[in-house]
C-alpha cells in the first residue's frame, strides 16, 4: 500500500497556522474628553460652591428688586439716594472678589488649545470633590459645524429670526418700561382724589443735597409698598404661563400675554383708587415676566443645536437695546405726556403680539433639532 506524501500537507498546515495567527497590535494610548472627566469626577463640593457664587448673581433680579426697594424706603428719607447707591454696590463688589475662586472653563481652554490649563482645572475640581480623574490624555472632541450669523438669515429661518428679534426687543422695552413707569406714576400721585400737583419735596438728609438743583417728590411708605407688591407679580403668572405654553402652544400663549400687556398699559391712564393702581401694576409685572419666559423657551426650541447659542445670544443683545430705549419713554416722554408714553408702550406690545401669532414655526411638541 502506497503512502501519501506529507510535504503538501505540511505546507498547507503551516499556511493555515500563519493565517490564523493574529499580528501583534500596538495599543493606542487612552484618551478622554472634558465631558468624560466631568462624568467621572461627579457632583461634589465644587459644584455647590459654583452654584452659590454664580446663583447669587441672579439674586438682584426678583429678590434683589425687593431688597433694594426695602432698602430705599429706609435709606433715602434719612441719608439720601447717594448712600443707597453706595450700599447697593457692596454685594456686587463682594461678588467680583468671589469670581477669583472660579476657575476658567475647561471646555474653553481645550477649544483654544490650552490643554494643560484644562487639565489643571479638572484636577482642581476632582480634588475639591474628593474624586479622581479618568486615565489617559485629555483630547478635544470632534466638533460639529458651528452656527454662523448668516445661518440665522437663511431662507429657512429668515422670517422666524426677524420676528423673534422684534419680539425680544419689544418685550424688553415693555419690561423695563413698566418698572420705570411705576416710579414715575407713583411720584405723580395719579390716584383719584389725591393732589397730583403736590408740594415738591427735596430728597436728601444733608445741606449739600438740599442745595442740589435735582428735585423730586419723596415717596411715601405706601408707594414703597406698592412697588414691592407689584414686583412680586413677576412670579404670579408662572403656573398659568406653564399651562398656557404646554396646552395653547408657544405662539398663541405669547400673543395672548402680549395683547393683555398692551391693554394694561392703557389701563394705567385710568383714574382709579390706590388698590386699582396696585392691581394694574401687579398684573403688568406678571404679564411682562410671562412674556420673557415664553420667548426664551421658544427661541431655544426653534433653532437647531448648531445655531441655538448664537440665536439666543443675538436675541439677548437686541433685548439690551429695548432696555436702553425704555428710560427715554417712561421718564422723558412721560413727563410731557403720560397718555402718549403709555400709548407707545401699548403699540409696541400690539406689534409683538401680532409677530408672535404669525410666527411660522410652532415648537409645541416638536423635538429639538440637532442640525440645520
Amino acid at each position: 500500500m502506497a503512502t501519501k506524501p506529507t510535504e503538501s500537507i505540511t505546507i498547507l498546515s503551516l499556511r493555515k497556522l500563519s493565517l490564523g495567527t493574529a499580528e501583534p497590535q500596538v495599543k493606542e494610548p487612552k484618551t478622554f474628553t472634558v465631558e468624560d472627566a466631568v462624568e467621572t469626577i461627579g457632583f461634589g463640593r465644587f459644584h455647590i460652591a459654583l452654584f452659590l457664587i454664580m446663583g447669587s448673581t441672579g439674586v438682584f433680579w426678583l429678590a434683589g428688586s425687593l431688597l433694594i426697594i426695602g432698602l430705599a424706603s429706609v435709606v433715602i428719607p434719612t441719608i439720601g439716594w447717594r448712600w443707597l447707591i453706595r450700599i447697593a454696590s457692596i454685594p456686587g463688589i463682594i461678588l467680583i472678589m468671589a469670581f477669583k475662586f472660579i476657575p476658567e472653563s475647561a471646555r474653553f481652554n481645550v477649544s483654544t488649545g490650552n490643554t494643560q490649563a484644562a487639565v489643571a482645572t479638572l484636577e482642581h475640581i476632582a480634588k475639591m470633590n474628593r474624586s479622581v480623574m479618568p486615565e489617559g490624555k485629555l483630547v478635544e472632541p470632534v466638533l460639529e459645524k458651528r452656527g454662523r450669523f448668516a445661518d440665522l438669515l437663511d431662507a429657512k429661518y429668515l422670517r422666524t429670526t426677524l420676528q423673534i428679534w422684534v419680539i425680544w426687543l419689544g418685550i424688553s422695552f415693555a419690561y423695563y418700561g413698566v418698572i420705570l413707569a411705576s416710579a414715575e406714576l407713583l411720584e405723580r400721585d395719579l390716584v383719584c382724589g389725591s393732589k397730583a400737583d403736590s408740594e415738591v419735596v427735596v430728597t436728601g438728609g444733608n445741606s449739600g443735597e438740599s442745595q442740589s438743583p435735582c428735585y423730586c417728590h419723596m415717596f411715601a411708605p405706601s408707594d414703597y409698598r406698592t412697588m414691592i407688591i407689584s414686583t412680586i407679580g413677576e412670579i404670579a403668572l408662572n403656573p398659568l404661563n406653564i399651562l398656557g405654553i404646554n396646552f395653547l402652544g408657544r405662539r398663541l400663549s405669547l400673543s395672548i400675554t402680549m395683547g393683555c400687556t398692551a391693554l394694561f398699559f392703557l389701563l394705567l391712564n385710568i383714574c382709579t383708587s390706590s388698590a386699582g393702581l396696585i392691581g394694574f401694576l401687579f398684573t403688568l409685572r406678571a404679564l411682562v415676566a410671562a412674556n420673557f419666559n415664553t420667548i426664551y423657551i421658544y427661541t431655544a426650541e426653534v433653532y437647531p443645536t448648531t445655531m441655538r447659542a448664537l440665536g439666543m445670544g443675538i436675541s439677548g443683545s437686541l433685548c439690551r437695546i429695548g432696555a436702553m430705549v425704555a428710560p427715554f419713554i417712561s421718564q422723558v416722554l412721560m413727563s410731557a405726556s403720560i397718555l402718549g408714553a403709555l400709548c407707545l408702550f401699548s403699540s409696541v406690545c400690539v406689534v409683538c403680539a401680532i409677530s408672535a401669532f404669525t410666527l411660522p414655526i410652532e415648537t409645541k411638541g416638536r423635538a429639538l433639532q440637532q442640525i440645520k
